[in-house]
């Protein structure tokens, strides 16, 4: 059996020492897929918020593996049996279950990509590594698929308290500064247990539940769907798309081989060959970056002033309510922007937008967190909770937004 040449160790600046479990893991972290990581943002354009929030794709995935090693240490000495196959496993399956992610990771999805969700990326990439590397990753693409008889080892990828959002929101709140995030990822590890093939919580472990729940909610609306990085996202969505229109009106623009394909290119999901995943595995946030240098002072004024606008942090007004904005405001202040820059209504559309933020920080239809009491019995936190409020979280709280100029008159 192969060994590890000598202890690889990682220090991270939330855990302290991670390290390798295993020969095939180090391999995976070599290679130039999970490399990638490096450079995509963890956070998107959070950082134009919280000037701390550089960390990346690559941070998170090791932490949440440093967090997976030890839920499985947890889970053993309560004697659930956890093969070694199984181990590895849930290692690598949530080591590269953010494989996916492109340039400032979730602005992706929505723009030089049709219909494709990073999730169905991160698959096919798995798929990419399990067969250069002869079938070893194979349990670890059932997990992450729940295709796996043992149901709770997907929970502990992908559930309402999985290793994934255990990581990202105690990360998160560190580089952002945000307090209110912070959660005791590892108290929280300690109370885990399984029932009926079923991810549990003992029920002394309520408070850190409690307070997790909260925390996820508060880093939603104060960090995650704060009104200034909503701007920023949407702005770097339509700038990928106006240069997509750019270049499907034969108009030539400056931009990396990956960059230029995708902008070229109509790509979904089935169009993803070996071919087109090679392709993605060179993009990131640099390819962005660079691209909207150069575009800042292109010809086509919607481009340039949407690349100007990111660059220098000079972003649209944003107002929020808790109605949706009538079309016919949206449709009044599009006319006031094209006379105001002398474009077209159409062009006008880029700068005058609206649309919803959706906050749930729990939900009780599906894979709930469930406790285990100490006479056996399995209920639902947001049941068993003497906070009130809970069980009111798992509602989706909606809220509607209307960007636009700031120098165009106010709504």
């Amino acid at each position: 059996m192969k060994t590890l040449p000598k202890l690889k160790i990682i220090n991270d600046p939330i855990y302290g020492f991670i390290t390798i479990p295993s020969v095939l893991v180090f391999q995976l972290m070599e290679h130039k897929y999970f490399q990638r990581l490096r450079r995509i943002s963890q956070m998107g354009f959070s950082y134009i918020v919280y000037p701390g929030a550089h960390h990346t794709r690559l941070h998170h995935a090791l932490g949440a593996m440093f967090l997976m090693q030890k839920a499985v240490q947890v889970l053993r000495s309560k004697k659930v049996p956890i093969s070694s196959k199984e181990e590895e496993g849930l290692y690598i399956a949530i080591l590269l279950h953010d494989l996916g992610h492109g340039p400032f990771s979730h602005a992706m999805e929505h723009s030089i990509v049709e219909g494709v969700s990073h999730e169905g990326i991160s698959l096919l990439f798995m798929q990419a590594l399990n067969h250069q590397f002869k079938g070893q990753l194979s349990t670890a693409i059932e997990i992450f698929k729940n295709e796996y008889p043992r149901k709770f080892l997907h929970q502990l990828v992908s559930g309402q308290l999985d290793m994934d959002r255990l990581d990202y929101l105690k990360r998160d709140s560190f580089y952002t500064g945000v307090s209110e995030g912070t959660v005791n990822s590892q108290r929280l590890i300690a109370m885990l247990n399984v029932k009926n093939d079923a991810l549990v919580v003992e029920e002394k472990g309520i408070y850190s539940v409690e307070n997790f729940i909260i925390a996820r909610r508060l880093m939603y609306w104060q960090v995650y769907l704060h009104k200034t990085g909503v701007v920023a996202e949407q702005l770097v969505v339509r700038v990928l798309k106006r240069a997509k229109q750019l270049f499907a009106a034969g108009v030539e623009l400056p931009a990396s081989p990956a960059l230029l394909f995708f902008l070229k290119n109509d790509i979904k999901l089935n169009d993803f060959s070996e071919k087109v995943l090679e392709i993605f595995s060179k993009l990131d946030d640099n390819d962005i970056i660079s691209a909207m240098k150069y575009w800042e002072i292109n010809d086509d004024f919607v481009l340039s002033k949407l690349c100007k606008m990111l660059l220098n942090r000079d972003l649209l007004k944003i107002k929020i309510k808790s109605k949706p904005f009538s079309e016919k405001k949206v449709e009044e202040k599009r006319i006031e922007v094209a006379e105001l820059y002398r474009i077209s209504e159409e062009e006008a559309a880029y700068f005058v937008f609206s649309g919803k933020l959706e906050n749930q920080a729990y939900s009780m239809q599906k894979d709930t967190i469930n406790l285990v009491r100490k006479n056996g019995k399995i209920v639902d936190v947001a049941k068993a909770s003497d906070q009130l409020n809970i069980e009111a979280l798992s509602k989706s709280v909606i809220k509607y937004y209307m960007c636009y100029p700031k120098n165009n008159t106010d709504c």
